[in-house]
Parts: structure tokens; C-alpha cells; sequence
């Protein structure tokens, strides 16, 4: 392994949450103003997902009193406390730019019941039966 390698792989963050374009998320993240560090939440819908490797990003966009906002956030961000996924959206395009020409129930993106997580049904899966 490289050195460059090395670096990289000690900034990348160990938990990797696996969101798609068309999900809705809520970002935690540091803010910092003069000596004070407070966490804010940005909620919206991820409209892209851009690089690979520490450079990878994604854009989430949400509306704020009427005006479309982006907000593009590093991965592997330092800043980044946790990502929270609100719900999966049912998409068929990888960069979601229609959405900014959209607005009110147009702008709106079903719900995947596919993808949803179900904590309880993985768990009931791994034990085995008693039957036998």
C-alpha cells in the first residue's frame, strides 16, 4: 500500500450508510460560529451522487420558505456527525436535475416499499427453527 493509499484510507469514515438518489435525508453537521460549535440539521432530497474514493459528494436540495436550496456535502467529511435516511424514494434516473424546475405536488417522489429497512424481519430470519 502506498503512503497516498494509506492517508486516504485513515480519512475515510468506517460506517458507510447506503443512500441512493431519491432519498430523503437528514444531514447532521458541525457549525462552527467564533468559539462555538453547534450541530444543524439540513433535510432534503438527494439529487446526486458524485466521485468515488475521499472525493465522493452528494447534493441534497430541499425548499426553504419557497426557494430552492442545494447543499453539496463531502462523504468523508470530518464536519458530517451522521447521516439519517427519512425515507427511500422510488427513482429511475441517477441525477435528479428535473427537480429544480419542479415545484408543490410535482416536485414530490414515491415512496420505495422496496428498499424500506425492517429491522424486525432480519432479526427473525437468522434464528433457526426449533422444529427439527
Amino acid at each position: 500500500m502506498s503512503l497516498l493509499e494509506h492517508v486516504n484510507s485513515l480519512q475515510k469514515k468506517k460506517s458507510e450508510i447506503s443512500f441512493k438518489p431519491g432519498d430523503q435525508v437528514k444531514v447532521h453537521f458541525k457549525v462552527v460560529e467564533g468559539e462555538n460549535e453547534r450541530i444543524q440539521v439540513f433535510e432534503g432530497v438527494v439529487i446526486r451522487i458524485k466521485g468515488s474514493g475521499l472525493s465522493e459528494t452528494f447534493t441534497v436540495r430541499k425548499n426553504s420558505f419557497g426557494v430552492g436550496v442545494e447543499r453539496i456535502f463531502p462523504i468523508h467529511s470530518p464536519r458530517i456527525e451522521k447521516i439519517e435516511i427519512a425515507r427511500r424514494g422510488k427513482v429511475r434516473r441517477a441525477k435528479l436535475y428535473y427537480l429544480r424546475d419542479l415545484s408543490g405536488k410535482a416536485a414530490r417522489i414515491s415512496e420505495d416499499s422496496s428498499r424500506k429497512e425492517n429491522p424486525d424481519k432480519a432479526e427473525t430470519q437468522e434464528q433457526p427453527s426449533a422444529a427439527n
